[in-house]
């Protein structure tokens, strides 16, 4: 989430994830959003497509000198639907409650985000780990060119763990992600606060 009255857009998108939504910050500490996400698993024979009305709440924010670190808690509410096996399944409620921790300075990042998708015998969950220096530091004008690495692992869908070495850069309210997976996928992240 971006700074109060903010609205935030994202997108995170390769062959077996693609999630879209936005949230819209009604406090410095609080957003409402949206987020329609798809995901399949590696041999494409289930398939989850998710629409769920999300809050986002920053727990707390540690404000170092040169560092800043955050615990998130996520709630989502919603539906799925989608196949087993190429056999369609009846739509269902979810919940997608998670925790997100960060810490970054200006040349360091680190996060780890632990996300449930759950259903009527749908376990989804979703672990991640991210991990990444900046190049060089850069005044907020600038474009800061980050290399970023991932490790990400969706429970039902993939035996495997997911690595994605990244580029990222960032510049005022643009940031943007670009990497290829372990299996030779290519990933895009965009997010773009107003």
């Amino acid at each position: 989430m971006g700074f109060e009255g903010s609205v935030m857009t994202m997108g995170d998108f390769n062959q077996n994830w693609r999630e879209a939504g936005f949230n819209y910050a009604i406090t410095s500490r609080d957003a409402l959003g949206l987020t329609h996400l798809e995901f399949r698993s590696d041999n494409h024979k289930d398939k989850r497509e998710v629409d769920t009305l999300n809050y986002t709440r920053l727990l707390s924010r540690w404000n170092l000198t040169d560092a800043q670190s955050n615990l998130w808690l996520f709630m989502g509410i919603g539906e799925v639907r989608g196949s087993v096996d190429n056999q369609s399944i009846d739509s269902k409620f979810i919940a997608s409650p998670g925790f997100q921790f960060d810490y970054e300075t200006t040349r360091i990042y680190f996060a780890a985000t632990h996300k449930l998708y759950r259903a009527s015998n749908l376990n989804h969950d979703t672990t991640s780990i991210r991990a990444g220096f900046s190049f060089y530091e850069a005044d907020y004008e600038k474009t800061q060119p980050w290399f970023i690495l991932e490790t990400k692992y969706t429970n039902q869908i993939s035996d495997k763990i997911e690595v994605i070495p990244m580029l990222r850069l960032i510049n005022k309210n643009i940031f943007v992600e670009g990497g290829m997976n372990n299996s030779g996928q290519p990933r895009l992240n965009l997010m773009y606060t107003f």
